[in-house]
């Protein structure tokens, strides 16, 4: 099986910087993947672990594409010296929403992917920040994650967020919130609302992720959301094959 796993902003950043005890536990689970899948990574954080050396205005967009362009071999490099311990390669892909609107961008995308999973390598995915405005002004990685899972022919996408599942409503404004454990269909309305990001770093909110998950639907790809902070759900469910916690989005086959 092939697996696309999306990990947010709000996981990999605490008070400032890089939360390296979090990517450590999430760098275990990925190695334990990848013995039985393939694993391409989808990694925010750039922009942040840029802001840990340079404290600049990140509601500047130029400012936010310097931050990212910094950030990004911080960021590369620190995945690159927790997955030595396990023998595994990374490599990093950059993408921007043009390259994913061309079809011979894709096809070739596809090749250098398909190149690097079939060496036992995980692609670490990312938009290119720092030249595209258009993902900084606009976009989001819950929906870039969407894209690469369909263009790259995945059969799963696992997006880990600081939001654990989706629920029936508002958790934080409603304490008797039930989690849908499984959807089949999103309702317009709520793909239609205004996305709320829980981090300062991140760009989408449970919408991002709604629109991320509809978006698979239509292409008979499965979603899985969880949390990122505790893993268990993510475990169960992809290594258990139990569905204890989190939501999976999908058609039912």
């Amino acid at each position: 099986m092939r697996i696309v796993v999306k990990v947010g902003s709000a996981v990999l950043t605490q008070d400032g910087e890089v939360a390296l005890e979090r990517m450590s536990i999430l760098v275990d689970f990925l190695s334990e993947l990848t013995k039985n899948h393939e694993v391409l990574l989808v990694s925010s954080g750039a922009v942040s672990a840029g802001y840990t050396e340079l404290k600049l205005d990140r509601s500047i967009l130029s400012n936010k594409q310097a931050l990212a362009a910094i950030g990004q071999p911080i960021l590369l490099q620190k995945y690159a010296k927790k997955f030595e311990p396990y023998n595994i390669l990374t490599s990093q892909v950059l993408v921007t929403s043009a390259n994913l609107a061309k079809e011979d961008d894709i096809n070739r995308i596809k090749n250098s992917v398909n190149t690097l999973l079939k060496n036992g390598v995980i692609p670490i995915i990312n938009e290119n920040d720092a030249t595209s405005t258009d993902e900084l002004e606009v976009g989001d990685n819950d929906q870039l994650s969407a894209y690469i899972a369909k263009h790259l022919n995945a059969d799963l996408l696992v997006i880990l967020s600081d939001i654990d599942a989706y629920y029936d409503s508002d958790p934080r404004e409603n304490e008797n919130a039930k989690v849908l454990k499984t959807v089949n269909v999103i309702n317009k309305e709520e793909l239609e609302r205004e996305a709320t990001p829980n981090d300062i770093f991140a760009t989408g909110g449970i919408v991002t992720k709604l629109r991320a998950a509809a978006y698979l639907l239509a292409a008979d790809i499965d979603t899985f959301l969880a949390s990122g902070f505790d893993l268990s759900d993510v475990k169960s469910f992809t290594l258990e094959n139990e569905h204890k916690g989190g939501t999976l989005f999908t058609k039912g086959k």
